[in-house]
């Protein structure tokens, strides 16, 4: 891969980020200022322009964040038609245990790593560095489920839109920089870009 081809990628990847993370961004500094309601439809607008430009950037639909941007759109449409937040505290929950319970059940009843087409080409690992990887986020994501469940039904409403940013962002984030690790021992190929400088 040559210099140039580097960069383009890596700034492909900074934009489809800025395009996942720019809804729920929004989404906090508008509910900071006007409220849960206005929030909400914000980032309705927000994920439903973020979801066809991602598709531009990426040449394809991308799974985890049209499922996720489809709750957006239906749980915040009835938090909005029926004035109940309700609906868009549940959205994280149900999402991330359909995605654990997708995951865990192409293991369990398919034995077949699902990951492995979302990220097969981003990531190649061997059966087993697929499986372990696969059973890894089937686990996280019911953690974060249960997260969400106690953040909204324990907590403010602020605190539970707080949490998003200052828990559930940093949880998933340390615990994706922890699967490194894995990722540089089940490498299959030589140009394994995980154990540069190791």
């Amino acid at each position: 891969m040559t210099e140039k081809t580097e960069e383009q990628d890596g700034m492909r990847r900074l934009y489809a980020t800025a395009l996942e993370l720019g809804p729920l961004v929004l989404f906090f500094a508008a509910n900071g200022r006007w409220g849960i309601y206005w929030g909400t439809g914000i980032f309705i607008m927000a994920t439903a322009i973020a979801l066809p430009c991602y598709r531009w950037l990426e040449k394809r639909w991308p799974v985890m964040p049209l499922v996720g941007g489809f709750f957006v759109l239906v749980f915040g449409g009835l938090t909005i038609w029926l004035q109940d937040d309700t609906f868009i505290k549940l959205k994280p929950t149900i999402v991330n245990c359909l995605f654990g319970t997708i995951l865990g059940g192409g293991l369990l009843l398919f034995r077949r790593p699902l990951l492995k087409p979302l990220f097969g080409t981003a990531f190649r690992l061997t059966d087993e560095g697929w499986r372990k990887l696969t059973l890894r986020w089937t686990l996280f994501f019911f953690v974060l489920a249960a997260v969400n469940e106690v953040m909204w039904r324990g907590f403010t409403t602020d605190t539970w839109i707080a949490s998003k940013m200052f828990l559930s962002f940093p949880l998933t984030l340390v615990f994706a920089f922890l699967q490194v690790p894995l990722l540089k021992r089940y490498w299959d190929g030589a140009d394994n870009p995980f154990a540069r400088g190791s």
